[in-house]
């Protein structure tokens, strides 16, 4: 697997219990290694008071136009009609649930180790925050069939077969909006050659994030996923029923409703550069309840790891200058370890006016 997804999704131990994970079921009050003292570090505010989260119905013959208004503006929509069974949708809930309600003693069992990209364990950017967040993973790259065998030891092919089928859907789905986005900005096909001759991308790079938020017995002391923007070119997001993922928008927090079979797309830092900024790169976060169990998963598309990236060509002009370097995914990784939030500041290149 390439270390461009090592690195992606790579954890820094911590020190707080085996691998650094937190026994959620047996906690009763916060802990200090869990405790913020900024969670409101913007107020938040209901999405009908901002013009409500953008909904896209792919089946619009006006998806292009949508897709790319929404991107413009919020950077952050839902998708509906997208294509993707009910059923499996239902399928994979039931094996997030199956999941997460192991014993902790048993995830352990397919813990993520440190040189390792799958697994079970904390985000990866808990390694840039002072204290712990509210939150346990699961990493997939790939075929989940290595942890899953650890996990139920007689029982993993149900588990492996869902998930492999719900990888499937999503890099489809990430391909057609992807193409919707660049679209609306004029890109076509034989604009990105590396998507390549079928615009299928069938070199990108993906992988899967698994996300629970147990329940907290104090919610306003801690974080279940602190504020961060994606490495990705886009990230496609399944929320269970409950909300709790917020976007940073105007300077509020904005809750985006967990809407019965809608799926959440957010635009991360690698689209922000191909569209030279036209896209902005949306600062989200989580937070978690004291009464219900959050669950959700990623689906983080990005490009293969060794191909130049940069603000595409048709949007160059005099009037348009690039604003930002060309690199790839392996070196914007690197540039993100470093600088976390501010790497896209790191990357933009001075005006010369």
């Amino acid at each position: 697997m390439s270390s461009t997804l090592s690195d992606a999704f790579r954890t820094v131990p911590v020190h707080i219990r085996q691998n650094g994970q937190l026994d959620f079921e047996s906690v009763r009050e916060v802990p200090d290694s869990h405790t913020w003292q900024d969670v409101d570090d913007y107020p938040s505010v209901d999405a009908a008071a901002v013009g409500g989260v953008p909904v896209v119905d792919l089946n619009d013959p006006n998806a292009m136009k949508l897709v790319s208004d929404a991107c413009e503006t919020w950077g952050l929509f839902q998708v509906v009609n997208h294509g993707v069974p009910v059923s499996l949708l239902q399928d994979f809930d039931a094996q997030l649930k199956r999941l997460f309600s192991l014993p902790t003693e048993r995830k352990l069992k397919a813990v993520r180790l440190p040189d390792d990209i799958s697994g079970y364990g904390l985000v990866r950017i808990s390694s840039f925050f002072p204290k712990l967040m509210w939150y346990e993973g699961f990493t997939i790259v790939g075929s989940p069939v290595e942890h899953a065998r650890q996990l139920w030891p007689d029982d993993h092919t149900q588990f492996c077969d869902v998930i492999d089928e719900y990888q499937k859907e999503m890099k489809g789905l990430a391909g057609r909006i992807v193409w919707l986005a660049l679209g609306g900005l004029g890109i076509t096909k034989p604009d990105l050659e590396w998507a390549g001759p079928n615009g299928e991308f069938e070199e990108a790079n993906a992988g899967l994030q698994l996300n629970s938020y147990p329940v907290c017995p104090d919610p306003n002391k801690t974080m279940g996923l602190a504020n961060h923007t994606d490495s990705t070119i886009i990230t496609i997001v399944y929320q269970n029923n409950e909300s709790g993922l917020q976007l940073l928008k105007d300077g509020s927090w904005v809750m985006v409703p967990a809407l019965d079979g809608a799926l959440v797309v957010n635009v991360g830092d690698l689209l922000h550069i191909l569209s030279n900024g036209k896209y902005p790169t949306v600062f989200h976060r989580a937070i978690v309840h004291q009464t219900r169990h959050r669950l959700s998963a990623a689906y983080l598309f990005g490009p293969p790891p060794n191909i130049q990236v940069g603000p595409l060509e048709k949007l160059i002009d005099h009037n348009n200058p690039p604003l930002y370097k060309s690199l790839t995914w392996n070196e914007y990784l690197e540039t993100k370890t470093k600088h976390f939030n501010k790497t896209l500041g790191k990357l933009r290149i001075a005006s010369t006016t």
